[in-house]
């Protein structure tokens, strides 16, 4: 797996509908259908979630190549996942071998559960994909600007956040150049076991974590340049409102709640 398939974090400018709306509605829409899909319970209430992210994916242009790209760093998670559903889910014995067995629920638990996971991931990624971190941060801090009245500290939450995803890309960056400079000097990151690949990549620990130390450093500095002392009296160059389109996608977005929750009362 190549470092540049990591792309949690990068934005895809865009002029679809999913780009030009609210991020607040885009968050929203993100819980509910994490709630929808964390309901589903057989084979046709996931096939409803599964053709609403693929319509969502469509109109963003996103392209599903970047969305496999994204999904590769996670794919050993997935597979080890489905590896215990399979193994390790009691039921009807279809194969034994010791103290492994497949059994029919574990079958359909394995199937599921990489979906639930693939399919949590890929609309998470559409959030990030389609909004900036900056859109991101206000539209963060807006949903939780009621909590302003019991002394959260909103703003300074919905900031480290949007600093997070923001320097994803960069610490990415960093890294492959730090590799790069590396195997000109004759490191070898790809040769061996598991472990020793492991044990590999140890000596970019510091470099890294030097380099991340700086950027926050400098970020810090010019924070304070400007005169930075948290979100109040603050204003922004861009004011959220909320347009038919988000209200009309905000209602299927709790369509597809109820329409889940219903097949799931009739085991479908």
């Amino acid at each position: 797996m190549a470092l540049k398939d990591i792309t949690l974090g990068q934005y895809f400018p865009g002029h679809t509908i999913l780009h030009r709306m609210d991020p607040r509605t885009k968050i929203l829409l993100t819980t509910l259908y994490i709630v929808a899909l964390f309901l589903c319970k057989q084979v046709v209430s996931y096939a409803l979630v599964i053709a609403v992210l693929a319509g969502a994916v469509a109109i963003s242009h996103v392209g599903l190549k970047s969305i496999v790209r994204g999904m590769r760093p996670v794919l050993i998670i997935v597979i080890l996942t489905a590896v215990l559903n399979l193994f390790y889910t009691p039921g009807q014995e279809l194969w034994r071998w010791g103290f492994l067995r497949i059994t029919v629920e574990g079958i359909w638990a394995a199937v599921f559960m990489v979906l639930r996971i693939t399919l949590l991931i890929t609309c998470t990624f559409l959030l990030t994909y389609t909004t900036s971190p900056i859109l991101l941060t206000d539209g963060l801090e807006k949903l939780l600007s009621p909590l302003k009245h019991l002394r959260f500290p909103v703003h300074e939450l919905a900031m480290m956040m949007s600093i997070a995803l923001r320097f994803i890309p960069t610490l990415i960056e960093e890294t492959d150049k730090i590799m790069s400079a590396q195997r000109a000097r004759g490191a070898d990151f790809d040769s061996g076991n598991l472990i020793q690949k492991a044990q590999a990549l140890v000596p970019l620990l510091v470099p890294l974590f030097i380099s991340a130390f700086r950027r926050a450093d400098e970020l810090a500095v010019a924070m304070e340049c400007r005169c930075y002392h948290g979100g109040e009296g603050r204003t922004r160059m861009r004011q959220l409102h909320f347009q038919r389109a988000d209200c009309a996608a905000l209602v299927l977005g709790v369509a597809l709640v109820a329409a889940v929750s219903v097949l799931r009362h009739f085991g479908l």
